[in-house]
Formats: C-alpha cells, structure tokens, sequence
C-alpha cells in the first residue's frame, strides 16, 4: 500500500448502500412513493459518498479495502484510485437523473413491475460502481458478471418473446465471451505475472512472450464485449426492446462503459502503454476500434427506429475510447478517457429525448416525427445539444474528449486514425442533424395531427433538460474530469 492509500470501509460502503438499498424498494412494492423516495435516497446518498472520497483522490491518494483473500496475491479488494473515481463520479450522479427520469416514464406508461425495475436498477448500479473501485482483475470480473445478470430482468422487462428473445441474445454475447475468454485470458494472466492487481504501467512486461501477449489482449478486447467492439456488437440493438430509461442506463451511464472501461483497466494497467507500443499491440487495439467506428456509423444512417439510430451511434462512439488508448499518446489516452464523461451525458440526453418522444406522441420512428420539433421545443433542442455534443461541436463537452483524440492521432503520427476520427464524426452529423431538421421544419404527412401532441411530464423533461445542459457546462468546466484523467494516465 502507498503512503497516499488509507485503509478504508468507505469503499465497500458505497457499492452495499445499492445493494442493500434493493430491500427497502422490494418491501415498498405496495406503496409506490415510498418505493420511488427509497430509489432517490439511495441515488443521492450513493453520490454524496463517492464524491466525498473526491478531494483525496484528487490529491493523488487511494482508498483501499480488502474484502477477502481469494488467492495467494489476488484478494478481493475494493481501491478507490483516479480512474475508478472518474467513472464512479459519472455514473454515480447519472444515476440520479436516471431515477427521476424512470419515475415519470414508468407511471406515465402505467408500466408492470415496477419494483422489480427499481430494484434491478439499484443492483445494476452497485455493480457499476464495484467495477469502477476494483483493484485488481478478478475483482472486477465478479461484479462485471454482476451486471449482467442484475441487467437482464431490465432487458427482458416487457416480459414478451421479443424480449425474451433479446435477452438471450444479450446474456449469450455478454456471458458467453466473459467466461469464454477473459476467464482463460485472466487464468493466463495469473500464471505469467503471478498477480492481477491493476498497477500503473501493467504487470506483464518481461513476463510472456510477444505471441501470448498478443493472444491475450485479443481475449480481453472481444472478451469484454459490453464494450460493442464488432463482431461481438450484437446485444446492443437487441436490448432496444428494454424501457427507454433502461436504454439510457445501458448506453449513457453502466453497461458499455463497464465494458470501455474494462478494456482502458487492460491497456492501462494490466499491459501498460510502453508495452503495448514496444510489441506494436496498439495497431490491433487502433484497427479494431477503427473498423468499428466506420461501420457503427455506416449502419447507424439507415435505421428509421430512432432507439436503434442512437444503439449503432453508441457502438462506434465507444470504440473512440477504445481508440484513443490505443494511440498512446498522452492527447489520445486523454481524449479516450474524456470522452466517457462527454458520451455519457450526450448520449443519455438523446435517448431521455427518445423516451420523451415516445411518452408524448407514441412514436418510435424518425419518418414519423416530421413536425414534432414544433411541439416539443425544449425536449428537441435538448436533443440537438446532446446530438452537437456527440458530434463535437463546441461549446459542448464533446468537442473537448474528440479535439485530443485528434491532436492524440497527430502526436502519434497516425494520419490514417486522424481521417477516421474526422469521416465519422461527418456520419454522426449525417445520421442527427436529419432528426432535429425534421422535427422543427418538416410539414407532417397528410391525415396525421400533432394537435394532442404536449411535452412529457416534468419528471420526464427535466432530467433530459439538465443532462443537456451538462453537456454545455463540460466544455467550461471540464477541469475535475480531466485532473482526474491525468492523474489515472500519469500524465
């Protein structure tokens, strides 16, 4: 333990306090506010106690506990470092929003098992941030398998065979490739460095030759496939059939970023970037992201359902994380790790909008929400930010993570990624702009009227209306999230 760690409950604390927080939700089933008071109390609470542990981090100090000692040098332990804290502090105040956001659209559609729902939203979240504080690979991979399985009831929530269906898909892409290969990948690990904690700069130099680091990296990078990186992408559209506020969850807050940020744990801290760059790994990590974000992109243009427009969007915007720690280069590796923040709050801006749209008018397809911009002002322009933030316009957040994935492609002399940064981000403009072009501008079809047509409840527009203006703020304001980045990267 470092000088900076200080052993500390306050870790475990904050991932049971979800956890535990699912009794009260369960026992308060026949009384709906109390229910939904509970959901609240446990979001903030879970908020206030991550942030609390900010300031230390921040100061370059770690929090640590051990739960229990598995293996001899891998215990299950908790560690509150720079990195973990980065992504506990975006999902953790999300999930507030989220919240909020579930309630308004949960009653409004007057939809079955609600308390299921919030419960499985409370376990999903402490599994969120148990990824976020592991401090080694095997604790990390407990709670990844924990998500999954605490997703899938959200998943299949409409309880119909498309649901069902999808939700096979989903736990055959998401299990299947863990425990067939990061599992044997984690075993290979163990064996060759003999630990798996996550440690600055990797543990495998000097310990595997160049062919069996190869292997390896390949296993962890389709292995944690809720990361979307092709061909192993499938599960994302497929879980569209989940609640909007589920999508919103699984694409702006958790599920993907778990799996982005399993993969940033492997480069940064299992192999280090000086090693993926010696045994040149960083051209398989750069080309597969590559390949994903063009053809996420390509295949994003010609869908009509608005929820599987955004699903091909988040699949080729994750993958610019993966990318931007592939390039090694200190802008890359920073753009990459910013653009969790930027994605997360311009992404689940746009699929709160797509509940809203639902919520008020019923419809799911962008060929039929021609005018509906005139009638759902605030719900559309917060839609346009979310889609500019995305894209990387300023003065949006996401100007800022893809500005340093471009100077990172620069520094790195990799013109070639620089030109698939710049053609994709024309396809994410190509594949948004039409949306809100048609909502303010276009006339609706003859025979159909939007004269009913309101904006949603307030708890259904208020939280898209304050993720949207977060999105803003991140582009003045995004010193917390980048000292963070520094500090995980050693820059």
């Amino acid at each position: 333990m470092t000088m900076a760690s200080s052993y500390s409950i306050a870790p475990l604390v904050v991932v049971l306090l979800a956890m535990l927080g699912t009794i009260p939700i369960m026992l308060s089933d026949k009384r709906p506010n109390l229910r939904e008071s509970w959901t609240l109390l446990v979001a903030v609470g879970q908020f206030l106690l991550v942030a609390a542990m900010l300031p230390k981090v921040l100061a370059g100090g770690e929090y640590v506990f051990t739960i229990a000692q598995v293996l001899p040098g891998v215990p299950l332990q908790l560690r509150v470092d720079a990195m973990g804290m980065f992504f506990a502090l975006v999902a953790s105040f999300l999930w507030i929003f989220t919240s909020i956001y579930s309630i308004g659209y949960m009653r409004t559609l007057e939809e079955h098992g609600q308390t299921r729902y919030f419960a499985a939203f409370a376990l999903a979240i402490s599994s969120t941030i148990g990824v976020a504080f592991s401090a080694n690979l095997l604790t990390l991979y407990l709670f990844y398998e924990m998500l999954s399985l605490s997703t899938y009831p959200l998943v299949t929530h409409e309880q119909n065979a498309e649901a069902r269906a999808s939700g096979r898909k989903y736990l055959t892409y998401i299990l299947g490739t863990s425990i067939g290969l990061v599992l044997p990948a984690m075993l290979i690990t163990y064996s060759l460095a003999g630990t798996l904690d996550f440690k600055t700069g990797g543990i495998l130099a000097g310990v595997g030759s160049p062919e069996v680091l190869s292997l390896l990296l390949v296993l962890f990078i389709f292995g944690f496939a809720k990361a979307g990186i092709m061909p192993f992408h499938g599960w994302l559209p497929a879980a569209m059939v989940a609640p909007t506020p589920v999508s919103s969850f699984l694409h702006g807050v958790a599920v993907v970023k778990v799996g982005v940020f399993s993969i940033l744990r492997i480069i940064f801290d299992i192999y280090g970037p000086n090693l993926l760059f010696d045994l040149n790994l960083n051209v398989v990590v750069t080309t597969l992201a590559s390949i994903t974000i063009l053809v996420a992109s390509l295949v994003a243009l010609t869908q009509d359902n608005l929820k599987r427009r955004l699903a091909y969007s988040t699949i080729g915007q994750l993958s610019y994380m993966v990318l931007g720690a592939g390039m090694v280069s200190a802008a890359g590796m920073m753009g990459g790790m910013l653009h969790i923040v930027m994605h997360a709050f311009g992404k689940i801006t746009l699929f709160f909008c797509a509940g809203a749209i639902y919520v008020a008018s019923g419809k799911k397809y962008i060929s039929q929400m021609d005018g509906l911009g005139r009638r759902m002002p605030v719900t559309y322009f917060a839609f346009f930010l979310g889609s500019l933030s995305i894209i990387g316009m300023p003065p949006l957040g996401g100007f800022i993570s893809k500005w340093n994935l471009a100077m990172g492609a620069l520094e790195a002399g990799q013109i070639t990624l620089l030109v698939v940064l710049l053609v994709s981000s024309l396809l994410n403009a190509a594949y948004f702009f039409p949306i809100v072009y048609r909502g303010f501008f276009a006339q609706p079809a003859e025979g159909s009227s939007l004269d009913e047509v309101r904006e949603a409840p307030l708890l259904v527009v208020i939280p898209l209306a304050v993720t949207a203006c977060c999105s803003v703020l991140l582009f003045f304001f995004p010193n917390v999230f980048i000292d963070l980045a520094k500090l995980a990267l050693g820059l």
